[in-house]
């Protein structure tokens, strides 16, 4: 099969998008497909041996936004694939669709980027409300030119449902269970790393992800003070100094490591002893995932993506995050229990170390062969 995939955000950016995209584009390499990507520039040259096209783009909030330009009709036409995959489209995406509508060419769009929400936070108030309803009117429009449209969670689904985007499907994603595993723990390097960040045995507390006002970071301010504990921040992103200070001044003890990756991002996985996702506004949450699987007990807003991802009081706790005590009762209850931790964090890992990354591009497959057999059928 041809895959073309048209994503909104690709390396050197690292998130959900570009995590999902590149790790799609392992497992059809893996299965003798072919494929190009079309993403906003800079770009690689290429990945996992498939050629990467570099679009136009500005940048915005440190974040490269490909410009709708004719070059992607252009290379979707060069190419001439047997299904589109759009990721998250919003701009690039948009002008893909188009061209696949217009062309009759089976398409995929995945839905993973909650935009009227982010617009709403950013701009609150009733500039806030407006905008998030015109996004909304976007994402209805952009998706309805796709022949399906995947979503990670059944909160997505519902949201999806809720502002009349037809054609739906749940798709979920897959976890590296080899790279993100309980036995870094014992490694060098992550001892080390331990007894630097907690040298009175403190319980370590961590969030890993991107630092922008959307993650909700400043609700970890919630942790000052809570006694035993240290709070460790990894990632980067344009709140950073901003999220930074203001934590500083609620007196939260917090360490920030900036950016990991690879086997690095595992060892500081597997140097927390709970992981805190502060985010509501998540259509998954894929560090969910991975810590997970490094055998982590995990707490959470009860909203959006997580609610499918932590079984509460199994493998991690669920939090009202409208209460102002929500997040720091759960995270005092497993610092203070040991044996809750880990019990938690061995169910988590059951729970995810079979979600595969080729388990869930084989579903993918089955819908880009569900979305031609359509296309065809109608012909």
């Amino acid at each position: 099969m041809r895959v073309a995939i048209v994503t909104e955000s690709f390396l050197p950016s690292v998130n959900g998008v570009t995590t999902s995209v590149c790790r799609v584009l392992e497992c059809l390499r893996d299965r003798g497909h072919e494929a190009v990507v079309l993403a906003p520039r800079p770009a690689p040259g290429s990945w996992a041996g498939y050629p990467v096209l570099g679009l136009t783009s500005v940048p915005v909030r440190q974040f490269p936004v490909g410009l709708p330009t004719g070059e992607v009709d252009a290379a979707l036409a060069g190419f001439r694939p047997d299904v589109v995959h759009v990721a998250s489209p919003f701009v690039l995406g948009a002008a893909a669709l188009t061209a696949t509508a217009r062309r009759g060419v089976p398409s995929v769009a995945v839905y993973q980027t909650d935009v009227p929400s982010y617009l709403a936070q950013h701009a609150p108030g009733p500039v806030g409300r407006g905008a998030a309803r015109a996004a909304w009117r976007w994402v209805r429009h952009v998706h309805g030119l796709a022949d399906r449209t995947l979503a990670p969670s059944s909160a997505a689904l519902a949201e999806l449902a809720g502002h009349q985007v037809p054609r739906t499907a749940l798709w979920t994603r897959g976890v590296d269970a080899a790279t993100f595993h309980p036995s870094w723990r014992v490694d060098a390097g992550t001892r080390a790393l331990r007894r630097a960040l907690a040298p009175r045995g403190e319980v370590l507390v961590g969030y890993v992800g991107r630092l922008a006002p959307e993650k909700e970071l400043p609700r970890l301010a919630r942790l000052a003070g809570l006694a035993g504990t240290r709070v460790v921040v990894v990632g980067d992103g344009p709140s950073r100094t901003e999220d930074a200070a203001l934590l500083a001044a609620a007196g939260l003890d917090v360490v920030f490591l900036g950016r990991r990756d690879g086997d690095d991002l595992a060892r500081a996985y597997a140097a927390l002893d709970v992981f805190v996702h502060t985010g509501t506004r998540e259509t998954f949450g894929q560090t969910l995932q991975e810590a997970a699987a490094s055998g982590l007990p995990v707490v959470a807003p009860a909203r959006g993506g997580p609610l499918d991802l932590v079984d509460h009081s199994r493998t991690g706790l669920l939090f009202d995050p409208d209460s102002a005590d929500g997040l720091r009762d759960a995270v005092a209850h497993l610092a203070g229990d040991r044996a809750k931790r880990e019990a938690l964090g061995r169910a988590g890992r059951a729970r995810v170390e079979r979600r595969s990354w080729a388990g869930v591009t084989d579903e993918l497959l089955g819908h880009y062969a569900q979305v031609r057999t359509s296309r065809t059928a109608a012909r």
